[in-house]
C-alpha cells in the first residue's frame, strides 16, 4: 500500500459512518467500467419485494450481530468466543 493511500485511509477512519459510507460509495462508482441499464430497476424491485416481506410479516429481520454471529459458525464452525 503506497503511503498516499494509508494516509487517506487514516485520515478517511476520522469520518463519520455516514460520510465513509458515502466515500466508499464514490470510490466504487469510479471502477465501474460497465453499466447495467436495468441494475437500477432491478435493485428497485428486490427493495420493494423486500419492504413488503417485512411489513407483511413473511420475513423477520435478524440482527446484524446474529447475522455475523452465523456467518463465522458457517464458515468456522465456531463461536467468536
Amino acid at each position: 500500500m503506497s503511503k498516499m493511500v494509508e494516509v487517506i485511509l487514516r485520515e478517511s477512519m476520522q469520518l463519520s459512518a455516514i460520510e465513509r459510507a458515502h466515500l466508499v460509495d464514490e470510490l466504487l462508482t469510479t471502477l465501474e467500467t460497465e453499466k447495467d441499464e436495468d441494475a437500477d430497476a432491478a435493485w428497485a424491485q428486490e427493495v420493494e419485494k423486500r419492504s413488503h416481506e417485512l411489513s407483511s410479516g413473511k420475513v423477520q429481520p435478524v440482527i446484524w450481530d446474529e447475522v455475523r454471529e452465523r456467518a463465522r459458525h458457517s464458515v468456522h464452525g465456531k463461536s467468536k468466543n
